[in-house]
Parts: structure tokens; sequence; C-alpha cells
């Protein structure tokens, strides 16, 4: 049996990609130039963030802290956060979403 593969970019600047949409889970792939954000926004599941490059400044609920390279953080459902590149090289990192944001809409 051969795995299902998934693939992502890699480029220089500003990049929101969805790699997986199934009904387990969804991920996403985002590269955040320096000054760039993810406007403010509630998670709409469970979110784990796996930094792969650069420094992420994250707000949860107003309270901010500063996460780099091989971090994975967990942020609850429903939680007021703002994701920001305010280092000098990429933020690179996956969001992963479980279960899928579909689950809490019913």
């Amino acid at each position: 049996m051969k795995p299902k593969v998934y693939h992502f970019s890699s480029q220089e600047g500003k990049l929101i990609e969805r790699i997986v949409d199934q009904e387990e889970a969804q991920i996403n792939h985002i590269i955040l130039p320096s000054g760039e954000k993810v406007p403010e926004h509630h998670s709409n599941s469970n979110v784990y963030l796996i930094i792969i490059q650069g420094e992420m400044s994250l707000s949860l609920e107003g309270e901010k802290g500063r996460y780099s390279r091989g971090s994975i953080l967990q942020i609850p459902y429903h939680t007021r956060m703002l994701i920001e590149n305010e280092g000098e090289e990429p933020l690179e990192f996956f969001v992963v979403k479980a279960p899928h944001p579909e689950k809490y809409k019913k």
C-alpha cells in the first residue's frame, strides 16, 4: 500500500495554501514575510501551529508571546488570535485543525 502524498509550495513572498481538506482534519501552509500578519480571528477548531522557519509573534486573547522554529503551539477552539511576523526572516508554519472546522458548525 502506498500513502497518499500531499505537496506544499516553497516560494518567496506571502503564501496561504490549503494542503489537506478532509473530514478528519484540515492542514494549511503559510509563509509570512517580515511585517506581514494573519488578521485577528477566533480559532474555528482545535488548532496546532507548527513553526518550521522564523519567529512567530502570537497574541491569544490579547496576551502576546514569541515562538521560534521547532515549536508546536496548541490553540483551543474559539480562542481570539493574531499571528504576526515581527522578525527579519520569513515566518513559515503549518496550521493543523482537528477536527475539521465543519464539525463545530453542526
